[in-house]
């Protein structure tokens, strides 16, 4: 792997959600420093070394036509698809590029503005288009949405049209009924970003649950007797159950001598059969809300960052700590109420309050660094990793490998 490759160019990224609301690939935004060019061969080659997850998509958007030109000539993994801004292919060097890539099988995005669509002579060359609604193709998916839900599913009815197109992939879907009706509905290969707020908003006047599938699978694994370190894994994908936990791993109910500061102690302390029994308890009350699932997801990836931005030479214990800091960091949108109160029912260490709640301390920064990859806004990226003098290579390595661990 090419260290330098790494340094020489800023990511941002964001999570392709299918209809099962899972991952289904990222898009990464690559922005080169303006001082160096970077080279697209080692560049794909750090990507497949760093994170050669081929059943998921590594949709590449260039922030310059030199980078998209580069990459253009030199991909050729079949799970690396490259994304080709509209207004670029007027270009007739880069429109050629393009036509040679796909010649080579090269999977290729077409991307423009709200309500555009790729040319019919150049639509051959794409292998999907990433597409978005201008206000009134909206307001018409919304409509044909509220029809479908009202008619059933009945086969007399004649579907509404709709201006979302089956098989596609669709970003800035602002609210959960496009989203649900893009990917319910009309059935687009993915979405790109997912509508936390307006997702979280639906919950305002009731609590979130955690998770069924995250109790049934921590069930399973307490019964096929499986090692400390996955129940401490499996546990960190549902912030709200590792917040849970550790309020029950400290409540005067099991009347323990000591403070539980961390998800593995509290696992050591309290044991399986005990785990198992609580687990339960929560199951009949346990959420089967699929659109929380993304919101978790990212919360969950944010403290996996954090993880691998610390020092490779920190221990253990406080590599658990920082991700704690991570994975509590958004807790507050889950449980509905003020950060800074909810944290304080936890017997924390107070680097990590004072990073999530103050901005302050050892873990701020990487803190600060993990929110910022999460989105398109490279300058900001770039300004925030600058601040804290975190080179660029580290922050890369550290994103692609949680995304790969994730």
């Amino acid at each position: 792997m090419s260290s330098s490759v790494l340094g020489s160019i800023t990511i941002g990224y964001e999570a392709l959600w299918d209809q099962w609301r899972k991952r289904m690939g990222v898009r990464l935004w690559l922005d080169p420093d303006s001082s160096s060019a970077v080279d697209a061969t080692h560049l794909i080659e750090s990507l497949q070394e760093l994170w050669p997850a081929s059943r998921e998509i590594c949709l590449l958007h260039a922030r310059t036509p030199s980078l998209l030109a580069d990459l253009l000539d030199h991909s050729s993994a079949p799970n690396i698809w490259v994304e080709v801004p509209e207004h670029w292919l007027n270009d007739a060097l880069l429109a050629g590029r393009v036509r040679k890539a796909q010649q080579r099988g090269v999977k290729l995005v077409w991307c423009g503005e709200p309500g555009e669509r790729p040319q019919a002579d150049m639509a051959q060359w794409f292998h999907s288009t990433m597409l978005s609604l201008t206000p009134a193709q909206a307001l018409g998916a919304l409509r044909a949405a509220l029809q479908r839900s009202q008619d059933g599913s009945s086969a007399a009815s004649r579907p509404p049209e709709s201006p979302v197109q089956s098989g596609q992939l669709y970003e800035l879907l602002a609210s959960q009924a496009l989203v649900e009706h893009a990917l319910d509905q009309q059935h687009v290969r993915a979405v790109s970003g997912w509508p936390a707020e307006e997702v979280l908003y639906a919950y305002r006047y009731r609590q979130i649950q955690p998770a069924r599938q995250a109790l049934l699978d921590l069930v399973k694994a307490i019964d096929a007797d499986e090692s400390l370190d996955a129940l401490e894994h499996a546990m960190g994908r549902e912030p709200l159950l590792c917040y849970r936990f550790m309020r029950f791993a400290n409540s005067a109910a099991l009347g323990l001598r000591n403070e539980i500061g961390s998800l593995r102690q509290a696992l050591m302390t309290l044991g399986y059969s005990r785990l198992r029994a609580w687990l339960m308890e929560h199951l009949p009350h346990a959420s089967a809300d699929s659109n929380i699932d993304p919101i978790r997801h990212n919360m969950v990836l944010r403290a996996r960052i954090m993880e691998h931005l610390a020092d490779a030479g920190v221990e253990d214990e406080l590599r658990r700590e920082v991700f704690l800091c991570g994975v509590f960091s958004q807790v507050d949108v889950l449980l509905g109420e003020n950060l800074g109160a909810a944290l304080h029912r936890l017997p924390l260490p107070g680097r990590v309050a004072s990073a999530v709640v103050g901005q302050t301390g050892p873990y701020a920064p990487w803190l600060e660094v993990a929110a910022a990859l999460e989105g398109r806004n490279t300058k900001v990226i770039r300004e925030v990793c600058r601040a804290h003098q975190i080179p660029a290579d580290e922050v890369n390595r550290a994103l692609l490998r949680a995304l790969a661990q994730h």
